[in-house]
């Protein structure tokens, strides 16, 4: 037994050499594994043009933009793995998250200014900084579980991790275009 209950381990060749067989076999995988190349130029291209196509930042196009730098990634060599899909994908959820945390940082300094100008006239209004934060707690949860279904979808499949990365790539490119602010009111 390794510890999780209806599951074993089957050591045929004892357990030093099942180890040094598995060291074999990580090394020589290891070692004509190819790394897949991110670069956010595809991503970031595609931004910029939906931006300059709505400068007002209303339309939805952008939207397309999401995950075109992780599918570049994919055709790389290692990148059509799943350990390389997953890098791919991380690595333009990093882009994304970078993204989301300038564009909140940006909002959080807007709405403290903003609750402070209300205080010094003694208006009675709602934070926006509490309302800001709230709403981010919020997203977070909603993200999460959301994604989390996503994997539950796959069963316990390898696809449900490129599937889980994808979801959480998609959401937090999703939520740092909203604070960036794409579609405002």
């Amino acid at each position: 037994m390794n510890g999780i209950p209806g599951t074993s381990i089957i050591r045929p060749f004892g357990h030093r050499a099942g180890q040094l067989a598995f060291a074999l076999l990580l090394a020589s995988s290891g070692a004509a594994q190819a790394e897949p190349v991110f670069l956010p130029d595809a991503t970031l291209a595609c931004t910029r043009e939906a931006e300059r196509l709505a400068p007002n930042l209303s339309g939805h196009a952008v939207l397309d933009c999401v995950g075109r730098s992780a599918q570049t990634c994919m055709t790389t060599d290692g990148g059509e793995t799943t350990i390389g899909m997953i890098d791919c994908l991380d690595a333009e959820l990093k882009l994304w998250d970078g993204r989301l945390n300038a564009a909140y940082a940006a909002k959080m300094d807007a709405a403290r200014a903003s609750d402070a100008e209300m205080a010094s006239i003694g208006a009675s209004v709602p934070s926006l900084e509490n309302s800001l934060r709230e709403m981010q707690r919020a997203w977070m949860a909603f993200r999460d579980a959301a994604c989390l279904y996503e994997q539950a979808q796959w069963m316990g499949g390898t696809g449900g991790g490129p599937a889980t990365m994808a979801c959480h790539m998609q959401e937090t490119a999703r939520q740092a275009l909203r604070l960036e602010g794409w579609w405002a009111q």
